[in-house]
């Protein structure tokens, strides 16, 4: 483990490659699992306030859950995350013209339309952050339908923590992400 201010960074950030491969696994993280994804207090209101702007690129089922439940909800472990449908995907999922599962969030990024990229904890993926009393655990996290996104990773020689640099600087900032690369240079000559 490496400390950065009040972060708690796994080795694995350095020693796993990691890129994401659409094409392979057609957005699965995004439907699968049991949970929405986590959410910060702000990201509840900035996803409220440009709603009007995805709305067209919803489901009729998503649409309908976020006008029964609204865009979030507590988890078991008492945190907000994403409203999703049929328990399982995110409702702010729509598949492209290629049969990938995207978000409508990011799709309205992409477009221009909002300066809210889409959840920090979606655009870190696979790395996790957990809050605790004194510090933040920045963990990677291993997930089998995210092979793919190893292989090509592998493939291609690039640690997670280069292919997370802008959500990692999006949530920690330039200044860590400085030390960050530091720390990977220090760890390289060892």
């Amino acid at each position: 483990m490496l400390q950065i201010n009040d972060t708690i960074i796994s080795f694995d950030l350095f020693e796993e490659r990691f890129v994401c491969d659409l094409n392979a696994c057609k957005g699965a993280c995004c439907i699968e699992g049991d949970a929405g994804a986590p959410l910060e207090p702000e990201e509840i209101e900035k996803i409220q306030e440009i709603l009007p702007l995805i709305w067209d690129d919803l489901t009729e089922v998503s649409k309908e859950i976020i006008r029964n439940q609204g865009i979030s909800y507590i988890d078991e472990e008492n945190e907000p995350v994403t409203s999703i449908v049929n328990g399982r995907e995110c409702v702010f999922t729509y598949i492209d013209d290629s049969g990938i599962c995207k978000c409508a969030i990011e799709k309205a990024f992409r477009e221009g339309k909002t300066d809210f990229p889409k959840p920090v904890s979606c655009h870190l993926y696979p790395v996790r952050v957990q809050q605790y009393n004194d510090f933040q655990a920045v963990n990677y996290h291993r997930w089998s339908i995210c092979g793919c996104g190893i292989d090509l990773g592998r493939k291609l020689k690039v640690p997670v923590y280069q292919f997370l640099k802008e959500p990692l600087i999006r949530k920690f900032g330039e200044d860590w992400y400085e030390q960050l690369l530091v720390a990977a240079k220090e760890l390289n000559q060892k």
